[in-house]
């Protein structure tokens, strides 16, 4: 991605890329993808900001070694701005935390969502990259949050299960919501070949029952230094950056990196909107 000068960026205004990492069911390693693609982007030079958007169990500050003092549960309640939560991780990606062990923050309304959402356009930091790191399944607030990320990234595993919920997210992502830009990430294979096959099956049935085919994005390949690494509280890159696991975590930022990007908003509430509208 070029760097604009200051002067380019006063005269047309940078749209942040936002992403929106999902997967049909818990324990396929949504939040694993999230955290190690935003190190490697900051590690390429970009300005990454990460939302923890799995609002009931939320743990991207402990895969990143963060303390956080307060969460999205102190802006909810009015406490605190989205910009008094926001920590600035030891790999230099700028985290907001969501909250874990909370009913109530599980359980988020669209409206609520929403309001997040809209945050977002007071921030006044440029960002490259929002990495955005859902909760698993498809509760309202998740296809709220999906839905304003104009690129989407779904994580699944050579699972049956997991393979069958992925497939439920998409068709819901297709033919409720009418969004696009959904691409796969296949993640703990054993190959990059098994991974392109487990695309290539997966593709198939999307293109053949829901009328649109989905985007190959990377395969993650199974790496022990990948679950080494979350017992030290970091990302994979930073403990064991020669490892198979941090070589295809660089190779899924690099083709992040190289995707085009969307200037375009898709009609409905989305991440920045209000910001780039107002620079412009």
């Amino acid at each position: 991605m070029k760097h604009l000068s200051l002067k380019d960026r006063m005269s047309k205004p940078s749209r942040t890329q936002v992403i929106g990492i999902a997967s049909g069911k818990g324990g396929v390693g949504k939040t694993i993808v999230s955290v190690n693609l935003a190190v490697a982007l900051q590690l390429m030079g970009k300005r990454v900001m990460l939302l923890d958007a799995d609002l009931g169990m939320a743990n991207a500050q402990i895969a990143l070694g963060t303390r956080c003092t307060y969460n999205l549960s102190h802006f909810l309640s009015g406490e605190k701005t989205l910009e008094d939560i926001i920590v600035t991780t030891r790999a230099g990606v700028r985290l907001v935390p969501g909250a874990s062990g909370m009913q109530d923050m599980a359980a988020l309304s669209q409206l609520q969502a929403a309001s997040i959402v809209q945050a977002f356009s007071a921030l006044e930091e440029d960002i490259d990259y929002l990495i955005v790191d859902m909760a698993a399944g498809i509760s309202p607030s998740v296809l709220a949050f999906m839905a304003a990320c104009p690129r989407r990234y779904i994580v699944v595993r050579d699972d049956p299960s997991s393979i069958a919920d992925a497939y439920g997210t998409i068709k819901v992502l297709i033919q409720e919501l009418g969004l696009n830009e959904i691409y796969l990430v296949l993640n703990g294979m054993n190959s990059q070949k098994e991974g392109q096959v487990l695309f290539d099956r997966m593709n198939q049935v999307c293109a053949r029952f829901l009328n649109q085919s989905v985007q190959y994005l990377a395969t993650i390949e199974n790496d022990a230094n990948i679950h080494l690494s979350l017992k030290k509280y970091q990302s994979v890159l930073e403990f064991a950056p020669d490892s198979t696991g941090s070589r295809d975590f660089r190779r899924l930022a690099d083709a992040t990196e190289k995707l085009p990007p969307i200037e375009e908003a898709s009609g409905g509430l989305e991440f920045f909107v209000e910001r780039l509208v107002r620079r412009t």
